[in-house]
């Protein structure tokens, strides 16, 4: 009998727990109203609509994010426009523009050596060309990883017994 109450206790908690749970995810929050004193000129653009009384009235979108503040995204592409010398400069000696993207043709598995042009699944780019890790004796196991003269390259080590 005691176990049943207890039972009946932890039932009618969750269902009053839930219930508000609920509620509260149904109410809307009210916005903060909009005020010239509230806004931190600090964080804001300098770009803004001019009052009446000379003063400039920040309009929301031009905020500052705090997550537009941490400067250029470092997923973007770097939409280099079919410029090579761009690539160049901006990454360095082995970039070149493929797909509007600048891409390092010497490690890139989708453009190795030129523009999309693709290595196999089993195949890594090293240098700009297409190479096998576990069997090629100049990039066994790892790019630049030269076996010594004579010995084999097998699973990716020199000299496999």
């Amino acid at each position: 009998m005691q176990l049943v109450k207890i039972i009946f206790i932890v039932a009618i908690t969750m269902a009053v727990s839930t219930t508000l749970t609920v509620k509260r995810i149904g109410e809307v929050e009210e916005k903060p109203s909009y005020d010239d004193q509230s806004i931190d000129t600090s964080t804001t653009l300098s770009q803004g609509l001019e009052m009446e009384d000379g003063k400039k009235k920040l309009m929301p979108s031009k905020r500052l994010s705090r997550f537009l503040a941490e400067g250029k995204n470092p997923r973007a592409a770097d939409h280099c426009l079919k410029n090579n010398e761009r690539c160049n400069i901006l990454e360095g000696k082995n970039y070149k523009c493929c797909n509007n993207k600048c891409m390092d043709l010497s490690t890139d598995k989708d453009n190795c050596g030129a523009c999309k042009k693709k290595c196999k699944y089993t195949e890594n780019c090293c240098r700009g060309e297409c190479v096998l890790l576990s069997l090629d004796k100049r990039h066994c196991g790892k790019c630049n990883n030269r076996c010594l003269q004579g010995e084999f390259c097998v699973y990716g080590l020199c000299n496999y017994p």
